[in-house]
């Protein structure tokens, strides 16, 4: 499922930027973490009344502007309003409605979305400094104060009445393959390549609303959905970090996808970007492929494939169990067998392994190597459980969650891969205190 979008967009210093973090919960931090990625954090997953959407906030706004900066301000908060599902523009009470104003509401208008007008610091609620914006023509304005949080709760009401639940819950059971990467790797030429064999296809789909395109067809007598993405490039005439809204669109092609199909330039290897789109791949909890294209351009020896995994399992450390697949879309070599490792790696995704099989495992993993103590405490684990498939994830029920340090936590998370195949997809380990002393 989809999340809808809703886009924050306005001129400069109107507070979308306080709403956005009293929206979300917590105060979003310019640079985030990710395991492998760094960038600027300008959205978040929020929730109201029930209504799961992505929030983004956009840099402000000024139409006639000449400056470069503000030029590509205004691209980027172009696509959000491309991508977006609901628009909130933002305006400021106490400087009460301008030109500006008017520019953007009149580009809203002419997108077509459906667009809910906030006029924030409206901090002493009265209504007649809402009356001038009722001539931007979008309908009545919500007076809210971000910064003390009054209002917002009927202006988020107004936004999720705009959500088609029914668009956004995927009625069919094909298996959705996303098809991400740089541009210029190849993902279009393998997407036609792909298609091409003999196959029943059912239907093209273009243009969805993460500016991807969408094309179901049958192979093996299994229905999938192929998504090919928008190519994720560096910001060029800012920061070098990964370009805000080509991110946001493939994300949203990542999230409803059962499987991820990175395509890496072989001719090229990887490169500081593919590890920052692996990173949101993990971060998203997806099986897996990496499919090393343009492998008929490689000039090889008898170390070369050894060469590139050893490069690709340095650079991709924190998601070893991807699959690797070197191939040509040019020539095809290869590139039958993608959709059955993608097979593979939705199938371990699933996998499910029984209790009494996991805590024989863990006993083992105990009598083998005990958890070093701490404080001259030390860590006894008590049960182990699967809690839940896509991705794998098993509880350790015991005695402190103090105890159990990160490498013992990966020496488990190893052996159950050794003993189980979980090739292709990301595992999870979560650890509970027991209260329980047996």
């Amino acid at each position: 499922m989809a999340k809808p979008l809703v886009a924050i967009v306005g001129r400069p210093n109107v507070g979308k930027s306080t709403f956005f973090n009293k929206v979300v919960g917590k105060k979003i931090s310019i640079v985030e973490d990710f395991p492998g990625v760094t960038r600027d954090r300008l959205y978040a997953d929020a929730e109201w009344c029930g209504q799961y959407f992505t929030l983004v906030d956009t840099g402000g706004l000024e139409l006639k502007s000449t400056d470069v900066m503000w030029k590509h301000i205004q691209k980027q908060a172009e696509i959000a309003i491309e991508t977006a599902d609901v628009i909130i523009l933002f305006a400021d009470a106490k400087t009460g409605l301008n030109a500006s104003d008017e520019d953007v509401a009149m580009k809203l208008r002419k997108s077509g979305k459906p667009v809910v007008l906030a006029v924030n610091k409206l901090d002493n609620y009265n209504p007649e400094k809402l009356y001038e914006f009722y001539n931007l023509g979008l309908g009545e304005p919500f007076g809210i104060s971000a910064e003390h949080g009054t209002g917002i709760g009927e202006l988020l009401d107004e936004v999720i009445s705009f959500f088609d639940n029914d668009k956004n819950v995927e009625d069919d059971q094909s298996i959705k393959l996303a098809v991400v990467g740089k541009p210029n790797a190849g993902k279009s030429s393998l997407c036609n390549k792909l298609l091409g064999f003999d196959r029943t296809i059912v239907s093209d789909i273009a243009g969805t609303t993460r500016d991807a395109i969408d094309t179901p067809f049958i192979y093996n007598d299994t229905n999938y959905t192929l998504i090919d993405t928008a190519g994720i490039r560096k910001k060029k005439s800012v920061e070098e970090d990964l370009e805000y809204y080509s991110v946001l669109r493939a994300l949203g092609a990542i999230r409803r996808a059962d499987v991820c199909i990175m395509i890496i330039d072989s001719t090229v290897g990887i490169t500081e970007q593919d590890v920052k789109i692996c990173g949101y791949i993990h971060e998203q909890g997806k099986p897996c492929i990496i499919v090393m294209n343009k492998w008929d351009l490689v000039e090889k020896d008898t170390n070369t494939i050894n060469a590139f995994n050893t490069d690709l399992q340095e650079a991709l450390k924190f998601m070893d169990y991807f699959i690797p697949i070197y191939v040509s879309a040019k020539t095809g070599q290869r590139t039958d067998k993608i959709l059955n490792l993608a097979q593979v790696a939705l199938e371990n995704a699933n996998r499910r392994v029984s209790t009494g099989q996991l805590n024989d495992l863990i006993l083992d993993c105990v009598r083998a190597s005990e958890p070093p103590s701490v404080n001259g405490k030390r860590l006894k684990i008590k049960y182990v459980t699967q809690a839940s498939v896509t991705p794998p994830s098993f509880i350790f029920f015991v005695n402190e969650t103090a105890l159990m340090h990160f490498s013992y936590k990966r020496y488990l998370e190893n052996n159950i891969r050794k003993a189980f195949d979980f090739r292709g997809t990301p595992i999870k380990l979560i650890v509970r205190e027991s209260e329980d002393d047996d």
